[in-house]
């Protein structure tokens, strides 16, 4: 891609602008380790909620959004449910409020919390720490590949270097530049600069979001688009099968991408996304930044306000960016996309795009945006798993009784230390990349059943919740081996149902040893759910104690809050295609259910902080 000088002037004077803000925050972060990982518990929800909205913003994940919704429409606003995309629904509902209650600062410290420390409880740690850990290393080397490829596609130098007989590529000096300049600020200032720099390179994407939607919408019309899609296309609605094709169109190959997809049989995937996602939601944000940032709340309330910023902030702009490109990779880039044959490379629209129909000076600003949205998921990952390493691991069962500066320096080697082993990783080639993409893969698998219990179930033990985790990890390894061809999230209930097992089998190993730390951890975090014995015990020796009884509200909350969600993900895109009237009516949704949501939820969140000690 040609860049002007004024270009690459912003592109420096933003890396610049990152480095000495990321090194100028860096002074606050060097009191103990709760300021290192959680800023000392004393940032504003507002902030830290951008922050996390800027770890979300990743532009391998944009991109990916960008080709499901070339190629499934307007039906494309469901398919993030895999995973599923609101589960931030069920965090800023009540999630939040109940993690920020423990005042731990990690995930696997939360297990202590909620399990005691007896042999079961070890076990879970154990297994929730290697799980932080390896997932961090996965996604470093994910990231690698990621920064390398898409730095070429936009940047005009080349950096290829020989010596001797070692070729280091370009892709790869691009990707070793940008992640040991993101790994310095963010292990010089913790939590504190990782916040810093994400605020500021939130705001440069919101900048470059809205720009390329302008420049989308004015080059594009709705004949255009109207001549280049399927008919369905423009329809949210669904029956069984998906109703696309794609064979009349300018892009005829991509009926094959939807065939090798396996999402033919739309009705029969709803219900699998709907059935995964409540029991993953419910489970809770897995031990990474997400969760990081609500330990690093003020109070329970904090907490589930940061987590609501969240959404609210980042999707209208980024499916604003998501519409943009989609657009115009529709009407005017049939020539360069068809050349591909049948294997469209849709991580390659961004950079066509932008060289085609960005000019000089927004040019600049979009690529420092697109760079700042890998460097913020970057830190993000980087900043989570040393906490682990050190507080987890170190601080517990090593050196109990090191200085504050004797952790954090420990935590400033963890951290590069797992930068180097996922870079490694990284240069190591596709087969240890998937490999351990697989083993972060598989220990997602059996999150789900274990997460789903502990918060729950008063009988659940550690040993339940180690058993679970490690069942669901050999039915993830037995689909691997043995239907490797059968879509992920077809096998899930299999799985779910295998790590079931292992939670119960686990539990009924031995008896409720931990009484006493079941029963703190009930009346602190103050959950609803099968309570029954241990909530009788702790009403009987505090009758002042209030069980929860917002189930329902919390329910109806959640309801009402995937409908908000949704509503900001389809109303960018019907602008952008110019469907005025659909558009009109999300609108009146998102109103809708913004005053619902400030009636029903916001304005109780004040009961959240009652009788909260820090």
């Amino acid at each position: 891609m040609s860049l002007s000088v004024l270009d690459i002037g912003i592109i420096i004077g933003y890396v610049i602008a990152i480095l000495f803000l990321g090194f100028y925050i860096a002074r606050k972060a060097s009191k103990d380790l709760q300021s290192y990982f959680l800023g000392g518990n004393k940032m504003k929800w507002y902030m830290l909620g951008l922050s996390n909205a800027s770890g979300m913003f990743d532009i391998s994940g944009t991109m990916w959004t960008v080709s499901i919704l070339f190629i499934y429409g307007l039906k494309s606003a469901f398919i993030p449910w895999l995973w599923p995309v609101w589960n931030q629904v069920f965090v800023f509902v009540y999630l939040a409020i109940w993690m920020r209650r423990s005042n731990v600062m990690t995930g696997a410290q939360w297990i202590t919390f909620r399990f005691g420390d007896g042999k079961g409880a070890r076990l879970s740690h154990i297994i929730i720490v290697i799980f932080a850990i390896v997932s961090v290393i996965g996604f470093i080397a994910y990231f690698f590949e990621g920064i390398g490829k898409f730095s070429t596609s936009i940047l005009p130098w080349d950096l290829s270097v020989q010596l001797g007989a070692f070729h280091l590529s370009s892709e790869r000096s691009y990707a070793l530049i940008l992640c040991i300049m993101t790994t310095l600020y963010t292990i010089k200032g913790g939590m504190y600069s990782v916040v810093a720099t994400e605020v500021m390179q939130f705001f440069i994407m919101t900048v470059s979001c809205f720009v390329i939607g302008y420049i989308a919408y004015t080059s594009v019309t709705a004949e255009q688009i109207n001549a280049a899609i399927p008919a369905g296309w423009k329809d949210l609605s669904f029956g069984w099968d998906l109703g696309l094709n794609w064979s009349g169109t300018p892009f005829p190959g991509v009926d094959s991408k939807i065939a090798s997809d396996g999402f033919g049989l739309f009705g029969i995937l709803m219900m699998m996304m709907l059935f995964k996602g409540i029991f993953a939601s419910i489970a809770g944000p897995v031990p990474s930044y997400d969760m990081q940032r609500v330990l690093s709340t003020r109070t329970p309330g904090d907490a589930a306000k940061m987590s609501f910023t969240t959404i609210w902030v980042m999707y209208i702009p980024r499916y604003l960016m998501v519409a943009a490109f989609a657009v115009l990779a529709l009407v005017y880039m049939q020539t360069e996309l068809n050349q591909q044959g049948g294997h469209i490379d849709f991580e390659k629209i961004a950079p066509l795009a932008i060289a085609k129909f960005v000019p000089a000076g927004f040019k600049g600003l979009l690529l420092a945006g697109l760079l700042a949205s890998f460097m913020g998921t970057f830190s993000a990952f980087v900043n989570a798993a040393p906490a682990y390493i050190v507080n987890d691991i170190y601080k517990k069962y090593i050196n109990t009784n090191a200085t504050d500066a004797k952790y954090i320096r420990m935590s400033v080697i963890s951290s590069l230390v797992l930068v180097m082993i996922g870079i490694a990783f990284g240069f190591m080639g596709a087969s240890l990349n998937k490999l351990t993409l697989w083993i972060t893969s598989a220990l997602y698998g059996g999150y789900a059943a274990s997460n789903f219990l502990k918060w729950l179930w008063w009988r659940f033990t550690g040993y339940g919740y180690f058993y679970g985790m490690l069942f669901g990890l050999i039915g993830s390894t037995i689909k691997l081996f043995f239907f490797p061809e059968i879509v992920d999230i077809y096998v899930f209930p299999i799985i779910l149902v295998f790590s079931f097992a292992g939670c119960i089998v686990g539990t009924y190993l031995s008896p409720l040893v931990n009484r006493e730390v079941v029963k703190a951890f009930y009346k602190q975090t103050n959950p609803w759910g099968f309570w029954g014995p241990i909530k009788k015990e702790v009403m009987a020796e505090d009758p002042s104690f209030k069980p929860n009884g917002e189930f329902k509200r919390d329910m109806f909350n959640i309801i009402v809050g995937i409908i908000w969600q949704m509503a900001q993900v389809v109303i960018p895109i019907y602008f952008m295609i110019r469907e005025n009237w659909q558009m009109l009516g999300w609108v009146i949704i998102f109103i809708a259910t913004t005053w619902i949501l400030k009636k029903n939820w916001w304005n109780h969140l004040g009961k959240a902080d009652e009788k909260y000690k820090q």
